[in-house]
């Protein structure tokens, strides 16, 4: 663990110093430029340094070994960063909207951006690809939910550049000063739709969820491996961070003794742990076969996943 919140830190500390570099150089050159987009895109890059600035506290938070009143640990600092992460970016994309719409419902304005606004954009359109492909590259390696929403920000950030570069361009060429302010509103726009998607992502999460639910057919296909265990069932998986939870109920031979059951508990535990990547807790309840409660909380079983009107359970011989 402390190997991936390392790699983490390093991605951190290299996406504070670009988007501070290039929230200088879009935020003074668009004002020397006379152009509101490319001030706008200065401040959504700005977003962008206080984003990396709560990830350091999360990592703090995270590293943190579990306690009395956190005994999963506090993985889960990490969700609730993406989710702050979210209205940051939500809180600059709505300033920015009204900003640009106060300036187009009073009037046109009568200045037409320089040049300088067209070189802003597009040394924001190289800085942010390199930053969002590194962002992306050790966010998937470490699997961490702040870096890969910090990088869909920025390579949304890149096209928010690139429509800057060409309302720029176009205002410039077309000598026509509203196209700056309505660029500005679809940059707002965009930089608003960013958010709410970050934050249902991380909302998934929050509410025990996951958003990718293949890994159900990973468990159900690893308990089928483990012999005299029967009907996986009740099964409930969740997400702190990158780790897996899952909680599992199975059925077994009624005859046995509570040390029998146990040990295919542990085997069902062991092969669980052979076929799931970045696993955390297992908890295995054990059953008589046949086994009906009607009160049972809700839980996945093979039917619902792979569509059956029978479990798809082995059967005793």
């Amino acid at each position: 663990m402390s190997q991936r919140i390392q790699q983490i830190k390093i991605a951190s500390r290299i996406g504070i110093i670009g988007n501070s570099v290039l929230a200088l150089i879009k935020g003074i050159m668009g004002y020397l430029a006379g152009s509101l987009a490319v001030v706008g895109d200065g401040l959504d890059s700005a977003t962008d340094v206080m984003s990396f600035i709560i990830i350091f506290f999360a990592l703090k938070i995270m590293a943190k070994a579990p306690d009395k009143q956190h005994p999963y640990g506090h993985h889960r600092a990490e969700a609730l960063a993406t989710l702050v992460i979210a209205f940051i970016i939500l809180f600059a994309g709505i300033q920015l909207f009204f900003i640009a719409l106060g300036k187009v419902l009073r009037g046109a304005p009568n200045t037409i951006p320089s040049a300088l606004a067209v070189w802003a954009s597009f040394c924001s359109i190289l800085g942010k690809l390199l930053l969002a492909l590194y962002q992306f590259h050790v966010g998937r390696k470490t699997k961490s939910s702040m870096l890969i929403a910090s990088g869909r920000n920025m390579l949304a950030d890149l096209y928010v550049s690139l429509g800057v570069l060409i309302g720029a361009f176009s205002t410039i060429t077309l000598q026509i000063p509203l196209i700056d302010p309505l660029v500005a509103i679809l940059i707002s726009c965009w930089i608003m739709r960013t958010a709410v998607h970050i934050f249902l992502e991380a909302n998934t999460e929050l509410m025990e969820g996951v958003k990718d639910v293949s890994i159900y057919r990973q468990v159900f296909a690893a308990v089928q491996e483990v012999k005299d265990v029967f009907n996986p069932h009740r099964t409930r998986i969740r997400k702190l961070a990158n780790l897996y939870l899952i909680d599992i109920d199975i059925e077994v031979d009624g005859r046995l003794t509570v040390a029998e059951g146990h040990q295919l508990a542990v085997e069902v535990e062991n092969m669980l742990r052979q076929r799931i990547d970045n696993l955390y807790d297992v908890a295995v309840h054990v059953e008589p076969l046949g086994n009906i409660e009607t009160e049972e909380k809700y839980g996945l079983s093979p039917q619902e996943i792979f569509g059956l009107s029978t479990p798809d359970a082995k059967t005793p011989s």
